[in-house]
């Protein structure tokens, strides 16, 4: 079994249950699969997980340097409280919930680039996103 995210064209967003990722390609390219809200059957998947890698720190953008240091922390921050961090076993685990081994979960962790081509060609969807590391004051909150 494998679950998926998936959005219709209105931005209802769902989950969606599969014998394996053919099954779904199938189903949708027949007009199977309908949003429950509004029955539309022009549906399509949607990212669910996410791979985070530590980055350089954001450049400074006219002047909005504070706002978007304020918004890439409360990213963070909801990452982190919402994500199981699985560290380096990221691309092992998304293979697990993908292959319906593991129960679906958010989860956090890094990936190498042959693990995230391996990740691609197996069609688990995933998101790097780039986590500015901590200070200090941060973890004293």
């Amino acid at each position: 079994m494998i679950a998926y995210d998936l959005q219709c064209k209105n931005n209802h967003t769902f989950e969606g249950w599969f014998e394996d990722s053919q099954a779904y390609e199938d189903q949708q390219k027949k007009g199977l699969i309908a949003c429950p809200v509004c029955n539309d059957t022009n549906v399509f998947k949607v990212l669910s997980t996410f791979a985070i890698k530590s980055a350089a720190p954001l450049p400074k953008v006219n002047g909005k340097e504070v706002e978007l240091e304020k918004i890439t922390k409360e990213l963070a921050d909801y990452v982190e409280k919402n994500f199981d961090d699985v560290g380096s076993d990221f691309s092992k685990e998304a293979l697990k919930i993908h292959y319906g081994v593991s129960e679906p979960r958010n989860i956090r962790g890094v990936s190498t680039k042959a693990e995230e081509k391996t990740l691609k060609e197996e069609g688990v969807q995933f998101f790097k996103l780039p986590i500015p590391e901590r200070s200090d004051s941060d973890t004293d909150s």
